[in-house]
């Protein structure tokens, strides 16, 4: 399996909130067979927001990201291109991005979003 984790849910697999998490879905993320991909996109958005004291990050995320094994996911043109063309289901530019790199790398999102559901994208739920 093939997964694309939302912000909120590497945040707390990183952090404190991994309790939050179902136990069989962090024993899926935790199988070797899965490949959990973070996209550059989420850790921008955590640099953002924690910038602007939005959110308290007490880590490194890219290193506590490479610690835990993620496979790092950069935005490239055909990513930036369909997140820009997806329609407005959510008005979050961090949020479409992932849709998009769902779709175009054919991962399975990890998201407890439920504005996420309105696109043609996989979900495993948080």
């Amino acid at each position: 399996m093939r997964v694309l984790l939302d912000t909120h849910v590497a945040l707390w697999l990183l952090g404190e909130g991994v309790h939050t998490l179902a136990d069989d879905l962090v024993e899926t993320l935790a199988d070797p067979r899965t490949d959990v991909a973070l996209s550059a996109a989420s850790v921008w958005e955590i640099a953002i927001k924690t910038g602007l004291g939005k959110l308290r990050v007490d880590s490194d995320v890219v290193a506590a990201a490479e610690d835990a094994g993620f496979s790092p996911l950069p935005v490239n043109h055909q990513h930036a291109r369909l997140a820009g063309a997806l329609p407005r289901h959510h008005g979050d530019p961090f949020d479409r991005m992932l849709v998009a790199q769902a779709q175009l790398e054919d991962l399975t999102l990890v998201t407890r979003d439920p504005r996420m559901r309105a696109y043609d994208v996989p979900i495993l739920p948080a």
